[in-house]
């Protein structure tokens, strides 16, 4: 039996107001993960169970994809949308993280609606499992599902940064301070 090459992604390192975030890209620019520094165990274990053995190169993530989470940070709640998402697991996971990409941003849902959204309303807590072993954070914004009473749920990159990204995604966009530049910028 012939043995795979492992999987080559590149790592980039950015720092955002919530914490440094890792962003692993593929050689065609799909996010493959997206997580926090802190959390970093949490993304490589991840990986290993989508992908078997990935090998990650530090580098740069395209400037493109680079540029949409700067935009988002600095108030563009719309600039991840666009961006080009791929991952391992099974065809249920796959199912659940497409509808959590349907969520607007400034919007939760409970993990029942998410259920009801992919056609399954009994599989609650399936769908609570594959939103926790979402690969793809923020991009793929798991932390915009709540407690069917609303309360703040876990959260795989902590509490503190759910509540932040929630009250960031409920705000206004950020003003526009005349240079065509936001408040968060890259290096």
């Amino acid at each position: 039996m012939k043995k795979t090459q492992p999987e080559a992604f590149t790592l980039d390192r950015i720092a955002t107001p919530v914490g440094e975030v890792l962003l692993v890209t593929d050689a065609d620019g799909a996010v493959r993960a997206f997580d926090f520094a802190d959390y970093e165990a949490r993304m490589m274990k991840l990986l290993a169970r989508h992908y078997g053995e990935a090998r990650l190169t530090p580098g740069r993530a395209p400037q493109a994809v680079r540029n949409a989470v700067a935009a988002y940070f600095d108030g563009d709640l719309t600039a991840l949308d666009g961006l080009a998402v791929k991952t391992g697991g099974t065809d249920f996971q796959r199912a659940v993280w497409a509808a959590l990409r349907t969520i607007p941003a400034g919007r939760t849902w409970s993990y029942g609606q998410l259920a009801q959204a992919i056609g399954k309303p009994a599989a609650v807590r399936a769908v609570g499992l594959a939103n926790g072993a979402n690969p793809i954070g923020v991009i793929v914004p798991c932390h915009r599902v709540v407690g069917a009473n609303g309360t703040l749920t876990g959260y795989a990159g902590g509490l503190e940064r759910k509540r932040w990204l929630l009250a960031h995604e409920a705000s206004q966009d950020s003003p526009d301070d005349g240079t065509g530049q936001g408040a968060f910028a890259l290096d």
